[in-house]
């Protein structure tokens, strides 16, 4: 299945995207991973088309999409706004939501503070955001300032030759399979004069000023009212281990957790099997 091209024009920013599935299905907006893009989807999509309209944001900073003015910040907050401003672009009041990693932090902090807006929540790897402890909150947003400061004297942009050698290096950053690292490094490169650099803005490398409390986090989750769906990998991500996860899965009135062998872009290497879980076909 061919996925058609978009170009949302916001106040604030311009988003491209992908579609897959008939426009007059219910919509599914898929919300991708840090340092991803909507490329990512590209076989977890095709699949959920049947049922959905998959539309696949880049997110601003992403892919083909803006990036933010001179001397701001990214924060995982501002993408709200653009969520916001994507739903009132075509014009719906609900809609079901699909996110990976960053895109799963984004889709689930939405679903909890607009449970009248969101149907379904379909998630892989992520249920919240990372968080930080009380010791380590004065230091996080030291790292932060510092490293902001510092960013006009950064090192220009690697410059791959090929593409391929931009795909070898997402695949040893992310423990990807060459197809998957594939989709994601095609919609994330820009052509310059000796080869290829990431179209990415290098700001989304600096460390989050701030970050919220494990109990902060929970206390929020427990808000979503949606039908939710998590998908997570087997053996655990190491930055979502699953002790966390349950705890705050617990927190989800309607959550059913299923688990797949496999490693963080379970979507793009089992596309299959995660298409199951959030379709309610397979077991736990």
């Amino acid at each position: 299945m061919r996925a058609e091209e978009l170009r949302i024009a916001l106040p604030m920013a311009t988003l491209a995207a992908k579609r897959w599935g008939d426009e007059g299905s219910p919509p599914l907006l898929a919300l991708h991973g840090w340092l991803d893009n909507a490329g990512s989807f590209d076989q977890l999509a095709p699949l959920l088309a049947e049922r959905w309209q998959v539309v696949a944001l880049d997110l601003r900073g992403h892919g083909h999409s803006s990036h933010i003015a001179p001397g701001a910040w990214y924060h995982y907050v501002d993408y709200f706004d653009d969520i916001g401003a994507v739903l009132g672009h075509f014009g719906w009041t609900r809609v079901d939501l699909l996110g990976h990693s960053l895109g799963g932090t984004l889709a689930s902090l939405f679903a909890a503070a607009y449970p009248e807006r969101v149907g379904e929540l379909l998630l892989v790897e992520a249920l919240g955001p990372l968080t930080t402890t009380l010791e380590d909150a004065l230091p996080q947003l030291r790292r932060a300032l510092d490293q902001h400061a510092a960013f006009a004297a950064r090192r220009p942009l690697r410059v791959f030759a090929t593409l391929d050698e931009a795909v070898v290096a997402r695949m040893l950053a992310n423990d990807l399979s060459d197809a998957a690292a594939r989709a994601i490094v095609a919609r994330g490169v820009l052509a310059v004069e000796g080869g290829w650099v990431w179209s990415s803005d290098p700001r989304l490398t600096l460390a989050s000023p701030q970050r919220y409390g494990e109990e902060q986090v929970r206390a929020m989750l427990s808000g979503i009212r949606a039908r939710t769906r998590l998908v997570l990998a087997d053996p655990p991500t190491s930055y979502l281990p699953a002790a966390m996860m349950d705890a705050r899965a617990a927190c989800v009135a309607d959550i059913r957790v299923t688990r797949i062998a496999g490693h963080h872009h379970l979507h793009l290497e089992n596309a299959a099997a995660v298409a199951d879980a959030l379709l309610g076909k397979a077991s736990d």
